[in-house]
């Protein structure tokens, strides 16, 4: 999933995003929340974690603006406001869960897998595509019997291909999809990456899988 972290003290944010980072995420961390209203007017997110007490517009404001513009993705506000007119303020704001700092990092892992849930291609913790299995917990993939372990960036494309199956993806769709915000891939960066996923797909027969459409892109699509 693409996450949008948003915390002002570098403290937390900084391991909220390794671990959300090691399990496969991409993740855009900024620490303001007016950066992050900049942000989300430019980029698609499958879900938000917010702090409520950000500079410039809080946690509860951008989630309440995020669904006045008509936006479903799920929000996790993180706060250290614990009491329970504090937590229906949130939920009535729009949030979705709502966790307590200081914040356990299983536990938000739990709470970001149970969000992810809600999309309709999510099936417990595996994608599937005919066939072929991605464990989204795992970062492994099946097929007819046969498992390999996936990087983290192999993981992210081919769950990024999944997601959009049949779809032909621009390489500036796949860029924008898989690098933080801020960063800037190589030229080449793409490319390699596609390469390095179907040589990993060969062990299951299922490199052909992926296909380059000349002139447009890529596309994830079954082969008899």
């Amino acid at each position: 999933m693409r996450i949008l972290l948003v915390e002002d003290d570098l403290e937390q944010l900084e391991p909220l995003h390794a671990a959300l980072s090691e399990v496969g995420h991409i993740v855009d961390a900024v620490q303001d929340g007016g950066v992050a209203q900049w942000v989300l007017s430019q980029r698609q997110y499958d879900l938000l974690i917010l702090d409520w007490m950000l500079p410039e517009v809080s946690g509860i404001d951008l989630c309440r603006n995020y669904r006045r513009s008509g936006k479903t993705v799920p929000v996790l506000i993180l706060t250290a406001k614990d009491t329970t007119l504090d937590k229906v303020a949130g939920l009535d704001a729009g949030a979705d869960d709502y966790l307590v700092k200081p914040v356990d990092i299983f536990e938000l892992l739990a709470r970001v897998r149970a969000l992810g849930r809600r999309s309709p291609l999510w099936q417990e913790e595996i994608l599937e595509l005919e066939d072929l299995a991605l464990n989204l917990t795992t970062l492994t993939v099946v097929r007819r019997e046969k498992a390999i372990q996936l990087s983290t960036r192999e993981f992210q494309l081919l769950e990024y291909l999944l997601r959009h199956s049949r779809q032909v993806l621009s390489r500036d769709q796949l860029e924008q999809a898989l690098w933080e915000w801020g960063d800037e891939p190589e030229s080449n960066a793409i490319t390699a990456l596609v390469r390095r996923l179907r040589q990993r797909l060969e062990v299951l027969d299922a490199a052909e899988w992926i296909e380059t459409v000349y002139g447009m892109g890529y596309r994830i699509s079954p082969k008899e």
